[in-house]
């Protein structure tokens, strides 16, 4: 599953879903790299 994290203050990445952390932020992979960050939330139609 796709998902979309925050790296820093405006930097966004989107990579397939990792793993769930302690602190509350995720892990995803982009090819060969895992990123970790905090998830975006998703917007309601």
């Amino acid at each position: 599953m796709l998902r979309t994290i925050t790296v820093g203050t405006c930097v966004q990445v989107q990579g397939v879903f990792e793993r769930q952390l302690e602190n509350g932020k995720i892990l995803v992979r982009v090819g060969e790299r895992l990123y970790e960050g905090t998830p975006v939330e998703k917007k309601a139609a």
